[in-house]
């Protein structure tokens, strides 16, 4: 299960629930950083910088998005190797017409397979980690339909993929055919309100999936949680009654690992005197 965060303080929250690894991706990062929605507005040097804050905040793999790889081969190259020099665990690189949207938006384009091909011996070839995984996405369904899609994921399975990742079937009997007739593990995109069926993480396992994503939830719940705060503190002029929903001052500290720093600033000090 992994979980995307928008932010360092996101991650460590999803670190200290239990996950073993999580995502950052472009939909809740341009809303986050931009507030903006997901249409291709972040560059690669601010995706980089997002995730190597990330990477820097938890010790756990970090899966990062490479969108389209923010070019052709060449800019693919720079992409892997800024993304692995920052400390990521894996990139995934879809197949769409840039400027891409997010995976469940209508309007998308797909490029060529074979220039999608390129795209990934380009980045196996630049990554210096062999433990560095690349995943391929294609947004064929949408496009082309379910057969295209299928296609060009075993195409680019034969190309050296690691992993797979067919963005928003829209049936059970999509997923079941996704993960039954392209050989390789598949990650599923568990998005409230999008294209594809929800299903408790066991089930996606049963289906046969091997990790499954959950790249809204996250943001979802922040948005709401503050909206609702900041109408009730605009309409009311104080947070009184807002208790139950807040970490208090104390809890907080703990959760960004205030003691830790200054258990540290103590050793060092004592050290010296």
């Amino acid at each position: 299960m992994l979980p995307v965060a928008h932010d360092a303080l996101c991650a460590k929250i999803a670190a200290q629930a239990g996950f073993k690894a999580l995502v950052v991706a472009g939909y809740a990062n341009s809303a986050a950083l931009l507030g903006q929605p997901d249409v291709s507005l972040l560059t690669l040097t601010e995706m980089v910088d997002c995730a190597w804050r990330i990477v820097d905040a938890v010790d756990l793999p970090v899966l990062v998005d490479g969108d389209t790889g923010h070019g052709n081969v060449t800019n693919v190259i720079r992409t892997v190797k800024m993304f692995e020099k920052a400390g990521a665990a894996a990139i995934f690189l879809e197949d769409q017409v840039a400027p891409k949207r997010c995976g469940h938006m209508t309007g998308k384009q797909v490029i060529p397979a074979a220039e999608m091909t390129a795209k990934l011996k380009a980045a196996l070839d630049a990554r210096s980690d062999p433990d560095f995984i690349i995943m391929a996405r294609t947004d064929a369904i949408a496009v082309n339909g379910l057969d295209d899609a299928i296609e060009r994921a075993n195409l680019y399975r034969e190309a050296g993929a690691d992993m797979l990742f067919v963005e928003a079937p829209e049936s059970l009997a999509q997923m079941r055919r996704i993960t039954s007739e392209i050989g390789a593990p598949h990650m599923a995109n568990m998005i409230p309100g999008g294209k594809t069926p929800v299903f408790p993480a066991r089930e996606l396992q049963d289906i046969g999936f091997a990790v499954a994503a959950y790249p809204t939830v996250c943001t979802y719940v922040v948005a709401k949680a503050v909206r609702d705060a900041f109408t009730i503190l605009h309409d009311t002029g104080t947070f009184q009654g807002l208790e139950d929903h807040m970490i208090d001052f104390e809890e907080f500290n703990r959760l960004v690992g205030l003691p830790e720093v200054r258990a540290r600033e103590e050793k060092y000090y004592r050290d010296v005197k």
